[in-house]
């Protein structure tokens, strides 16, 4: 007697016009959530401009969104570093790329106070300004008790408990105990396979979450950028047009021809492919004037770009903290108009000096909220306290600045990623090409490769040299 299977089998034989059924391919929905983003960014300006309080009284909302996400990028971290150098089968290759990711934050963040030295002294956009009281007691207010001296700053990235470095989140404490907890793991051998694949499935739970949290994009990108739009309104831009146009003239320039040529040379890929890809991390951070708003993000799309768990989880979290293309090149062209509005300007002599100790301030304003004008205000009060008096000036326009600051930030890590993926032979280029031509498409209501993780098993580190165990 014929089954049913069979019966649709000789269906299917009798009619060769009919095409064979294709399965359907599940449709992303979430570019109805950053069209919200973009019409609730055009709402806020509008009501920032025509209600200027009213805007200034919904920044909760934009503070809100930011929070929720700051919530999940410890976890994600953790989750991320310790199921990379577990599944690592030597602790050198993980010791290599934190040692060429360092190297490299030194060699940009050098290059970039270079470039914002000689756009600064080119423009001098700081001419014929006056400072007033109100303005010097603006700027010493800015200084920030949070910024910390190198050593302390050192001292604190090891947290008081375990369990601390999550509850309090300070990326580089969650670093730290997640590098510990991987290099713990790996030396287990096949006993932390257990306990790997634990944390397997809660980073799936925490990336979950995560693609839950961001519907409420639209509605902290209208409350943020009502609030900047309220509170500084278009005289702070008039006034102060010259030293933005010049900021944001050099961070495009920075990205695009230094980074772009960077990454054109050593891993032979197109800025522009690479920033097409990211294009809605760059919405939200334009939108929330937060680069920490894409870091969970950046993490998960890089490993799905093709580079290793090992080299995302320790080059993307390090740097935030220590590759701040966009603070370096603000701080070089702040302090040179500022100097300049005092009426005392630096000569080349001077400026060096002063720029070598922010590069090393702004290590130590690491996860400070505000982190840029915070260290810029820290910086000069120990380095030149009568510079301080002028901070008050850009104070207006700061949120406006950081907006290009938290943009090239970003585009810098999302490039020393693919950089040092390159460098350390930890990176699929055939992966690469097919994710950026769009034949593998992100998963945004996972942010993660279910299927991939579901048809794979975390591989199993030697262990005193024997064979890997047989895959259950």
């Amino acid at each position: 007697m014929p089954t049913k299977t069979s019966r649709r089998a000789a269906v299917a034989a009798s009619s060769p016009d009919r095409a064979p059924a294709v399965p359907r391919v599940k449709r992303d929905r979430t570019h109805y959530l950053y069209i919200a983003v973009i019409v609730a960014v055009v709402l806020g300006i509008a009501v920032g401009l025509i209600w200027p309080d009213a805007g200034v009284e919904l920044k909760p909302l934009g503070t809100g969104f930011v929070s929720l996400i700051k919530m999940m990028i410890s976890p994600i971290i953790f989750c991320t570093i310790v199921l990379g150098i577990g599944s690592v089968r030597k602790a050198a290759k993980v010791g290599a790329v934190g040692g060429i990711a360092l190297g490299y934050f030194l060699v940009m963040s050098l290059v970039a106070l270079a470039i914002g030295l000689v756009v600064g002294n080119v423009l001098h956009p700081g001419d014929g300004l006056h400072i007033t009281d109100a303005i010097k007691a603006t700027g010493h207010g800015q200084v920030s008790p949070d910024a910390l001296p190198p050593v302390d700053f050192v001292l604190s990235i090891i947290p008081t408990t375990f369990v601390s470095a999550f509850t309090e989140g300070q990326v580089l404490q969650t670093l730290l105990v997640a590098l510990l907890a991987g290099f713990a793991l790996q030396a287990m051998g096949s006993v932390g396979q257990p306990v790997l694949r634990g944390i397997e499935h809660i980073q799936r739970l925490v990336f979950r979450i995560l693609s839950m949290v961001m519907w409420a994009a639209p509605i902290g990108a209208f409350g943020a950028i009502a609030a900047v739009v309220g509170s500084a309104g278009l005289d702070a831009l008039r006034s102060l047009a010259v030293l933005m146009l010049g900021f944001y003239v050099t961070c495009v320039l920075f990205v695009f021809i230094v980074l772009g040529t960077l990454l054109r040379i050593v891993a032979g890929l197109n800025i522009f492919s690479l920033f097409k890809y990211l294009a809605r991390e760059f919405l939200l951070i334009l939108s929330t004037s937060s680069s920490e708003s894409a870091l969970p993000r950046l993490i998960a799309k890089m490993e799905h770009l093709g580079v290793s768990k090992p080299v995302v989880g320790i080059t993307v979290p390090t740097g935030y903290s220590f590759n701040l293309d966009g603070t370096m090149i603000y701080m070089t062209m702040a302090s040179l108009y500022i100097a300049d509005a005092l009426g005392t300007p630096m000569s080349v002599g001077e400026q060096i000096p002063l720029l070598l100790f922010l590069l090393l301030a702004s290590k130590g304003a690491a996860g400070v909220s505000g982190a840029g004008l915070a260290t810029l205000a820290g910086g000069l009060q120990s380095h030149k306290p009568a510079l301080v008096d002028g901070v008050g000036l850009i104070v207006g326009i700061d949120r406006f600045m950081s907006e290009a600051r938290a943009l090239t930030n970003f585009a810098g890590n999302a490039v020393a990623t693919v950089l040092v993926g390159t460098w350390t032979k930890e990176i699929d280029k055939g992966r690469v090409r097919q994710v950026l031509a769009g034949e593998l498409p992100f998963d945004e209501t996972t942010l993660l490769d279910e299927h991939e993780a579901a048809t794979t098993d975390l591989p199993e580190p030697r262990e005193d040299g024997e064979k890997e165990l047989a895959k259950a």
